[in-house]
């Protein structure tokens, strides 16, 4: 049973519309990630679900609650944004129980809470710090800290690790998620890095221009996506006319449809492979190449594409600009859209 409903949401601001007629659920205990680009409507709505926004038409629910019109701070959820918005004249401890005082929480209580949360975002022993004396890793879990205190339905988080350096996005990522199943909380994440979702999400949902494109599980939305825009943002795919494909498209259908091939599915040799029916054959000439870490991604031109090629890294690669090469792709890796 769906523990979040949102139904037919929509959402303007001025002449412009934002939303246009979101539905999907999420499950209780849920890590679910909003995806999609920059002006997709991810963020707007993450704040119409914490009731920082009012939706235009469309109904929420939480918990089999209508919440459609129930203020912010009576909808049980926490909402962690993209800056910290600490207190910098208060010490860690200070910002931390914020809310239970503003709920005159008796002393005791909160001085129990602020340590249980502390235990769990790991920063016991830092109650009497600043903001100005902290990492940026360490306010961010402060401020996750103050989100948890609450003990909040729905834990709901806006880009909230943008302002991280790489490594130390990857740890507060994975202790995110350690937070989430020890607590068995109900999270809504909100990012635009394809690979942050894909890492510690239970289920994604892709957005673009208002639109939710697809929704699924990680691998299922990088290994099957449904659109030419979910192929391109999800997995960096070549897309390409469907006429060569034709055992994939159908004889007559080939040029009018168009297929996806994710770059490392493709073999790439300087001499023909030997013949195989199980799959297609190209030819072409690299024009590119750029390191990615323990990847090389060489872009091959052919007769009417550019092909892009991921190669792991090794010592001995030897491929250069200008070389000719074969490529070839299995026919169950070349998707039909």
């Amino acid at each position: 049973m769906s523990y979040i409903e949102l139904k037919n949401i929509c959402k303007s601001f001025a002449d412009k519309e934002i939303l246009k007629d979101v539905t999907l659920s999420i499950a209780k205990g849920e890590f679910v990630t909003f995806l999609g680009p920059s002006g997709c409507g991810k963020t707007t709505l993450l704040r119409c679900l914490t009731g920082l926004e009012e939706v235009g038409n469309g109904t929420i629910l939480l918990d089999g609650n209508d919440i459609t019109q129930t203020p912010a701070n009576q909808r049980g959820v926490s909402m962690i944004f993209q800056q910290y918005c600490l207190f910098p004249t208060m010490n860690v401890y200070e910002n931390v129980c914020f809310g239970l005082r503003m709920k005159s929480v008796a002393k005791a209580e909160i001085s129990k809470r602020v340590l249980q949360v502390l235990e769990i975002v790991d920063l016991v022993g830092h109650e009497k710090k600043y903001p100005y004396q902290l990492s940026g890793g360490e306010q961010q879990r402060v401020a996750l800290a103050r989100g948890l205190i609450m003990d909040p339905k729905v834990l709901l988080l806006d880009e909230p690790f943008s302002a991280v350096d790489a490594k130390l996005r990857k740890e507060l990522q994975i202790h995110l998620k350690e937070i989430h199943k020890e607590l068995n909380m109900t999270s809504v994440f909100v990012t635009h890095d394809q690979e942050e979702a894909m890492r510690i999400s239970d289920t994604i949902h892709i957005f673009n221009h208002g639109v939710l494109e697809q929704s699924g599980m990680p691998r299922q939305v990088y290994a099957q996506p449904k659109t030419p825009f979910v192929a391109s943002f999800i997995g960096s795919y070549n897309q390409m006319k469907g006429d060569r494909f034709t055992e994939i498209v159908g004889e007559n259908s080939g040029l009018s449809q168009m297929v996806a091939i994710r770059p490392e599915v493709i073999q790439m040799a300087s001499a023909p492979f030997k013949e195989d029916r199980n799959y297609y054959e190209l030819q072409g000439i690299i024009v590119g190449s750029i390191y990615q870490g323990n990847v090389v991604r060489y872009s091959v031109t052919t007769d009417t594409d550019v092909i892009h090629v991921d190669i792991i890294f090794t010592s001995d690669l030897d491929w250069f600009v200008g070389q000719e090469v074969y490529l070839r792709v299995g026919k169950e890796n070349v998707l039909l859209f």
